[in-house]
């Protein structure tokens, strides 16, 4: 299976503590604006101002499953091939550095031939 994080997906795979890197302002502003890892990720529209993830957050341990970041690595255990996108990296600023150990890195063309070869794909 591949997983492919583009854009918003990318968060998810950010590491939460911040890694000094030489960037230019604007690159520096997506960074600040952009969440942190997987655990600060909003929850869509239902985020309301933070109760929602928190209520989530209650249910999911309620039922015994698996945090995102958790998730993350369990994935990651399993073989399952995690896919940064190179151009939104390039766009947003974002450095190899800057995300969690063990994705590979590739542009859409790359991901588009996996798919075409897999039964399973995941674009986030």
């Amino acid at each position: 299976m591949t997983i492919f994080f583009t854009f918003w997906g990318l968060n998810a795979l950010r590491r939460a503590e911040p890694i000094k890197t030489n960037k230019g302002l604007l690159e520096k502003a997506f960074g600040w604006m952009m969440p942190r890892g997987a655990k600060k990720l909003g929850l869509s529209k239902m985020n309301f101002g933070g109760l929602g993830p928190q209520m989530i957050k209650h249910v999911m341990k309620k039922h015994k499953a698996l945090s995102l970041p958790d998730l993350i690595e369990l994935a990651q255990e399993q073989g399952v091939k995690l896919v940064a996108c190179t151009m939104t990296m390039d766009l947003l600023g974002l450095k190899q550095e800057e995300l969690i150990d063990g994705l590979e890195y590739a542009g859409v063309a790359a991901y588009l031939g996996d798919a075409a070869n897999g039964k399973v794909n995941l674009f986030i």
